[in-house]
């Protein structure tokens, strides 16, 4: 090999390396999520984007929406609302999420993509967390944003995909498959729940995991209806 050549490859390597440096953050898919590490971002559940809603039967999202939301209060997980034009277009955010969470005041915004707003994207620094949850309305522009712009700032992006909506199939598909590709990872509400409880000897968030899932985790949940009442030893 040549002098000019192995000089070549040096710099080549040490040219992809600083670009390495530069380039989007991707999740870890090896660190598992916890209540310690996590922190919420629920984006635009609003009357005027849910009306065209298609990829998802719209009682479902709502149930899916309100299961993350309180299994985030139940395990402690820093959560923001945020709103697009609550006063003069989009309405208030859904009551269903703002009864679960009382406590939680949305940031309501005009920038389309959440992480403009700088009152969000510091909220979320100060948690001192790394791996943001994303779900909201549409799924291809307010929630396909902020989760590009936060991979960009070096954030781990997980996305909740059932808890997230288009106004078709095909939106939300592509949305999903775009966000993927840019190194956000796709997750399911229920999985994160069990995620975060990560043992069933954590006994005080295991009851408040069942009572989350009884009211909103279908099948599961009536799985659990039915061990109380027929299977579980009576007092």
């Amino acid at each position: 090999m040549s002098l000019s050549t192995a000089f070549t490859r040096r710099s080549i390597v040490a040219s992809l390396l600083f670009a390495a440096a530069f380039l989007p953050a991707h999740a870890d898919l090896r660190t598992p999520l916890t209540p310690e590490n996590s922190v919420v971002l629920m984006v635009d559940y609003q009357p005027q984007f849910v009306f065209s809603v298609q990829s998802i039967e719209v009682g479902k999202l709502i149930n899916n929406a309100e299961g993350l939301s309180k299994a985030a209060k139940a395990f402690e997980v820093p959560t923001l609302y945020a709103t697009i034009s609550a006063e003069k277009f989009g309405g208030p955010f859904f009551r269903q999420l703002t009864q679960a969470r009382p406590e939680l005041v949305p940031y309501d915004r005009t920038a389309i993509d959440p992480w403009q707003d700088p009152r969000i994207r510091e909220a979320v620094r100060k948690t001192g967390r790394k791996k943001l949850l994303v779900s909201g309305l549409w799924t291809d522009s307010c929630v396909t944003l902020p989760v590009l712009s936060a991979l960009r700032d070096g954030y781990e992006v997980y996305v909740v995909v059932d808890a997230s909506g288009d106004v078709s199939h095909e939106s939300h598909d592509m949305a999903v498959r775009r966000m993927i590709q840019a190194g956000a990872v796709p997750v399911t509400w229920l999985a994160v729940m069990l995620e975060w409880q990560g043992d069933w000897s954590k006994g005080a968030t295991g009851a408040q995991v069942q009572k989350i899932a009884q009211q909103h985790g279908g099948a599961w949940g009536q799985g659990i209806d039915y061990f109380q009442s027929m299977i579980a030893p009576k007092p």
